[in-house]
């Protein structure tokens, strides 16, 4: 017998469903979601109701299951119990008043508190920061704590991954978190865990996606931090990854990418701070808290910098990384400068940098000429106009190097460095660590090397952006919208 469904039953089932669908979204989308992105995504439903509606479910929910919310909120609480012994060090005085309100607000969000009696150090070639990471683990006596995006154990790294080894020769704890998703696309991904375990490190992925293990979450959150912590008395942190410079991937090489990095060397109180995001990350992957590690009391740095750990990500309700850049950019009374290798502002941040420039701020960004990520540089791109009518100076690094340096400077005493780009991604989906830097003396270091990117660099006008092909702005703009998809 042959089943028949009159053709009118099926339209009217179709037409049902699709009005179902739309009703749902206009409900549930915009529900505790910035305006564009809640626009973003009902558009996409709108024109496209099944397959949008499959890739809202897929990737609609840009926090992390709520169990890793609970166990964050649980570490920040920790964290501003044991205050006492993070808030160290004599600040330094006459500290502006924007300043102090500031930190408060850093340390609601990120509970993390001001420490004075700091030193730091930046590295801004690619050899020297893995040398001088190498050297530092060498000179470990207790552990090494080790978090990196991309971790790969490759010709350019094998000095650093000898270091480890002879650490753990030494039965020197080490412990390593690497993200899972991002190591895994990579080359020498195997060699490297079989290079971890060999030498017998304790070694967890961050955000893994394994389904089957009841791990998983939405696939495209990611751990950004780059951190090195050594016997709780120097620590690393910046935008660099433990790889080659071109990351090996071979359309990289064809191209003759080159990343250029800069990493930050720590000592004094602050390493505590530092410290103290990495072992949250640990408790969050390996369900323990390391023993015999205690965020001791520390002896003043080679500095006398004022230092501030601010951590985001889909762990905390909001994002502490655009609120901090939204009161640096408030603040500025005379220069800022940004370095950021993927610049794709939401309209706050956008606001606040066109609200700089009327102000009377010499306002300038660095990105580069060329990028390896496609659909994130015609978004960025898509900006450029409006900066430059605004007054904003935009240097382009020059290819085929791949600028990725984060970076934010305020007038003459207070910088920003760390793993977190100007981009909605970084703010809602990465999980990051900023350093923010009060003192004349590092901000130099940073006036240095941004000098130098400077020189390199060549300016784009508001003229030669008019002349752009008319295929290139219906990119950009394209590109602009599907950014917004968060």
């Amino acid at each position: 017998m042959q089943l028949f469904i009159d053709p009118s039953w099926s339209l009217a089932i179709v037409t049902i469903v699709d009005m179902a669908i739309r009703v749902l979204a206009v409900i549930i989308v915009p529900r505790n979601r910035r305006p564009t992105a809640g626009m973003a995504w009902l558009l996409a439903i709108f024109f496209l109701p099944v397959p949008g509606l499959l890739l809202f479910l897929l990737i609609g929910n840009p926090r992390l299951p709520r169990h890793r919310r609970v166990r964050q909120r649980e570490i920040n609480q920790y964290i501003r119990d044991a205050r006492s012994h993070l808030e160290r060090g004599s600040l330094r005085p006459n500290e502006p008043a924007w300043f102090t309100s500031l930190v408060r607000m850093n340390r609601e969000l990120g509970a993390m508190p001001l420490t004075g009696d700091n030193g730091a150090q930046l590295f801004t070639q690619y050899a020297d920061s893995l040398a001088e990471m190498a050297a530092s683990i060498r000179a470990a006596r207790e552990y090494v704590h080790l978090e990196m995006y991309i971790l790969k154990s490759d010709p350019a790294t094998d000095d650093l991954f000898r270091a480890m080894e002879e650490v753990r020769e030494r039965d020197i704890p080490v412990r390593v978190i690497l993200d899972h998703w991002a190591n895994l696309s990579k080359p020498f991904h195997r060699r490297t865990l079989r290079r971890l375990d060999a030498m017998g490190a304790d070694w967890h992925f961050a955000l893994p996606i394994q389904p089957l293990k009841g791990r998983w979450q939405r696939p495209d959150l990611r751990n950004h931090r780059k951190i090195l912590v050594v016997d709780g008395d120097v620590a690393f942190l910046g935008s660099q990854n433990v790889t080659d410079a071109s990351y090996n991937v071979k359309r990289n090489i064809r191209r003759g990418l080159q990343w250029v990095d800069v990493m930050v060397k720590l000592d004094g109180p602050i390493v505590s701070s530092v410290n103290a995001v990495f072992l949250s990350d640990w408790v969050s992957e390996a369900h323990e808290v390391p023993e015999g590690i205690d965020l001791k009391e520390m002896e003043a740095g080679s500095g006398d910098l004022d230092c501030q750990v601010v951590p985001s990500g889909p762990g905390f309700e909001v994002e502490n990384n655009l609120r901090l850049f939204l009161g640096l950019l408030y603040a500025a009374q005379k220069q800022i400068i940004m370095v950021s290798p993927y610049f794709v502002p939401d309209e706050a941040l956008l606001l606040a940098v066109t609200a700089a420039t009327k102000r009377g701020v010499q306002v300038e960004l660095f990105v580069s000429e060329e990028s390896d990520q496609a659909v994130v540089f015609h978004a960025q791109r898509s900006y450029y106009e409006a900066l430059l009518r605004a007054g904003v100076r935009i240097w382009l690094y020059p290819k085929p190097y791949i600028l990725h340096t984060k970076g934010l400077t305020v007038d003459d005493e207070v910088a920003v460095i760390g793993s977190s780009n100007m981009d909605m991604r970084s703010f809602g989906l990465n999980m990051e660590i900023s350093l923010l830097v009060r003192g004349d003396e590092f901000v130099q270091q940073m006036r240095r090397l941004e000098g130098d990117y400077r020189q390199m660099s060549r300016e784009l006008t508001l003229e030669e952006w008019k002349r752009q092909p008319l295929r290139s702005t219906i990119l950009d703009n394209l590109a602009r919208l599907t950014s917004s998809l968060q």
